[in-house]
């Protein structure tokens, strides 16, 4: 996909992952094994799949 891709964030990405505990609420990433933000960006960025549907999705729109 060419220029910025706005779905490229760990939330979107598909080792994100949410742990919660009593009282608190953690975001970690399973491929790294570290914690991490829903914002955060990586180059190891791997789209889940409703994210590369809205992308294709995007990108054929703007090819009509």
């Amino acid at each position: 996909m060419e220029g910025s891709n706005p779905y490229h964030c760990c939330a979107t990405c598909q080792h994100f992952r949410v742990e919660k505990t009593t009282g608190n609420v953690s975001y970690r990433c399973s491929r790294l094994t570290y914690e991490t933000r829903p914002e955060y960006q990586f180059q190891c960025w791997s789209p889940k799949e409703s994210v590369k549907r809205l992308m294709d999705a995007r990108r054929e729109k703007r090819e009509e």
